[in-house]
């Protein structure tokens, strides 16, 4: 699951997919199909097109493994609504819940509570850390960080203010890319760029248009607005398309191509980074079974296949990495649909 960042063919040779989002050419497995149980996935919120496409790809792996799969969970973002849902999980009796953590800290009570009965809980996108048995993360931490920042130098000659639109200030995912970028920042490279905000969308649309109308009008110089959120990049990219500033102010950041499309060849996108978030839920559903059926422990150093995907290690911290974070541009955009 390693390979060059920028080779569209080598990717989808790697994952076996063909722009769909999900694993293709999937077979049953009488191990995988020994008994259907209750999972529930439970992302940030449901109405974020990111997590939909990461639920088709849980839909795509449930053909295969036959449980009861549902998607519940908050229309916008709020610790204490996913708090709640996790309640009502166990009082419906689930068997795992695949969960991204708004605040891992204000979900961490309840999930242990689900653990103490019984529940299996994978993490993935957002890690609800000390309080689940497998996180699934969508690539490296660290590579995802420092992508972002090595884009947008090249992007901007490594000259002008840049300023990060993210997603809520609690957000785990959000905030260990953003820790990996500023280091990425202070390297001799970069002398010449220079951090002047980090603001916050919320995941939340109107939310992420104001944060991104402000940060214009409050540096009237800035060059470049990172946004390592799917939403956030949306939300910038309108703007500094509505305010004529494309070609002024570019964008760049984690998004998903459907998305972006317009914006790549408008020009206010060159260039952002992500993976498959389809199959970021495929392998997550995989994960959740087989920590059901026993034939994955969770145990450090332990290693699993899946169909479609291939051979995975659990490394330090029961974390298991999906693959390497991914460039598009406009050279390749069209060749992915999700």
């Amino acid at each position: 699951m390693r390979g060059s960042l920028r080779t569209i063919a080598a990717a989808a040779l790697m994952v076996g997919v063909v722009a769909t989002g999900v694993p293709q050419g999937t077979n049953s497995q009488t191990a995988h199909a020994a008994k259907a149980y209750n999972i529930f996935v439970l992302p940030k919120t449901t109405d974020n097109p990111y997590f939909t496409t990461a639920f088709a790809g849980n839909l795509k792996a449930n053909k295969v493994l036959g449980d009861t799969l549902k998607m519940v969970g908050p229309t916008a973002n709020s610790t204490t609504t996913q708090t709640q849902y996790v309640d009502q999980l166990i009082q419906e009796h689930a068997d795992a819940i695949i969960v991204s953590a708004n605040d891992p800290l204000a979900i961490k009570d309840a999930l242990l509570k689900a653990e103490a009965k019984g529940i299996k809980v994978v993490g993935y996108d957002s890690d609800p850390v000390g309080a689940r048995d497998v996180f699934v993360n969508q690539a490296n931490t660290e590579q995802i960080g420092r992508i972002e920042v090595q884009v947008l130098g090249k992007l901007i000659n490594y000259t002008g203010q840049i300023a990060i639109l993210s997603a809520t200030t609690t957000a785990t995912n959000q905030n260990a890319w953003i820790g990996y970028m500023k280091q990425e920042l202070a390297l001799p490279l970069y002398k010449n760029m220079k951090l002047v905000k980090i603001a916050y969308g919320n995941d939340d649309p109107n939310k992420s248009t104001t944060e991104a109308n402000g940060l214009l009008t409050s540096f009237p110089n800035l060059r470049a607005i990172i946004s390592p959120t799917t939403i956030g990049i949306l939300a910038a990219a309108q703007v500094v398309k509505t305010a004529g500033k494309t070609g002024k102010v570019l964008v760049t950041g984690l998004g998903t191509p459907n998305d972006m499309r317009a914006y790549v060849k408008g020009g206010q996108v060159p260039a952002f980074e992500l993976w498959d978030p389809g199959q970021l839920g495929f392998l997550s559903e995989y994960v959740a079974h087989d920590l059901l059926t026993g034939a994955l422990k969770g145990t450090v150093g332990e290693t699993f296949s899946v169909p479609g995907l291939g051979k995975y290690t659990i490394g330090a911290g029961n974390v298991v990495v999906l693959g390497p974070p991914f460039v598009f541009n406009a050279s390749n955009i069209d060749k992915f649909h999700f």
